[in-house]
């Protein structure tokens, strides 16, 4: 390890997460902290053993704001006042319990593997598992750089055993103490826009036809008559909350996303925006308490060209997917500790 290293310091109410080399996040681990890591596959397999937990992905908004790194990791330290209690590792038939097993005052913070099997899992069904909605759980979906797609595999780490997965989900749950809390909020800029209701007939990660207010069509062949703008997400109203579901490809008579749709939801086409960064700023709260974790999205990152770009008090992985309790697309998601 590089001798020189010099670690960063908290301040107290300091926004906790940034860029850092391995050797600095190598030094945190072996220091006691409580990490949360993203980065490239060959940075965290070469970490030590410790309480953290991360998973895959190249792409941040950092302090000098939105990047592209391989030779970093984005490090975010969890407050001292959090008490770790458990790293664990979900498996298709466990996954159902990650709420049930969380601490009754806390909070959970999830990595799953993008395009896995646990992935579609909680897409699907965890809208129905064991005490969700009433522990908090955020989280994100790893990746792989956009120029690996097909051949690079997502993967999670579990830091405590030094073991990297690609099928199962890596979760920390941590506790707080009384009358501390925690809260988890999103920012989605995307409203529904002005076109017709649609709807499915199945749930999943496809749909080869769609109702469009009510006439089944073609959904690829619809989108294309319409020269819809495939970077807008699909965006319905869950109880006055808006979800997004964005939009992966459009092939010959199938289109594909990135998380589920459900044939209960009328969904309709986002409406489009024209500067990211000024109107999520706009949307923050003025009064946002220290920011302990965030993430958004890789296709607002692209989309938006976040390069070089500031987002405020958020910074965090750019994602394959967020996890606010349930998963979202396109999406900026936060965690604040208060009371």
């Amino acid at each position: 390890m590089n001798s020189g290293t010099t670690l960063p310091v908290r301040a107290p109410g300091a926004d906790l997460g940034d860029l850092l080399d391995v050797d600095a996040v190598s030094a945190l681990i072996l220091a006691g902290e409580r990490l949360l890591l993203a980065g490239d596959e060959a940075l965290l397999a070469r970490l030590p053993r410790g309480t953290w937990i991360g998973g895959t992905i190249p792409y941040f908004v950092a302090a000098d704001g939105g990047t592209s790194s391989r030779e970093r990791l984005f490090c975010t330290r969890l407050p001292a006042e959090v008490e770790v209690d458990s790293i664990r590792l979900y498996d298709a038939a466990s996954l159902a319990h990650v709420c049930a097993d969380a601490p009754a005052e806390g909070f959970s913070v999830m990595i799953l593997p993008a395009f896995s099997e646990v992935h579609s899992l909680f897409a699907r069904n965890a809208p129905n598992y064991e005490d969700m909605y009433l522990k908090p759980l955020i989280g994100w979906i790893a990746g792989v750089h956009l120029d690996d797609l097909g051949r690079a595999t997502p993967k999670v780490f579990d830091g405590s055993r030094g073991e990297g997965c690609e099928e199962r989900a890596v979760v920390l749950h941590a506790r707080l103490p009384e009358p501390r809390y925690a809260r988890i909020e999103i920012v989605n800029l995307f409203r529904p826009g002005s076109g017709p209701g649609l709807r499915f007939t199945d749930k999943g990660f496809s749909a080869a036809k769609v109702l469009v207010d009510g006439v089944e069509q073609d959904f690829a062949a619809w989108l294309r008559r319409q020269g819809s703008d495939t970077r807008l997400p699909l965006v319905a109203d869950y109880c006055g909350a808006m979800v997004n579901v964005s939009i992966k490809s459009v092939e010959a008579g199938r289109v594909d996303f990135y998380a589920p749709v459900f044939p209960d939801i009328e969904y309709r086409i986002a409406a489009p925006i024209d500067d990211y960064v000024a109107r999520f700023l706009a949307a923050l709260p003025a009064d946002v308490p220290p920011v302990t974790f965030s993430c958004n999205c890789i296709l607002n990152y692209l989309y938006s060209n976040l390069e070089g770009r500031h987002t405020g008090p958020m910074r965090g992985p750019a994602t394959f997917g967020e996890i606010a309790y349930q998963l979202l697309n396109q999406t900026l998601v936060y965690l604040t500790i208060e009371g």
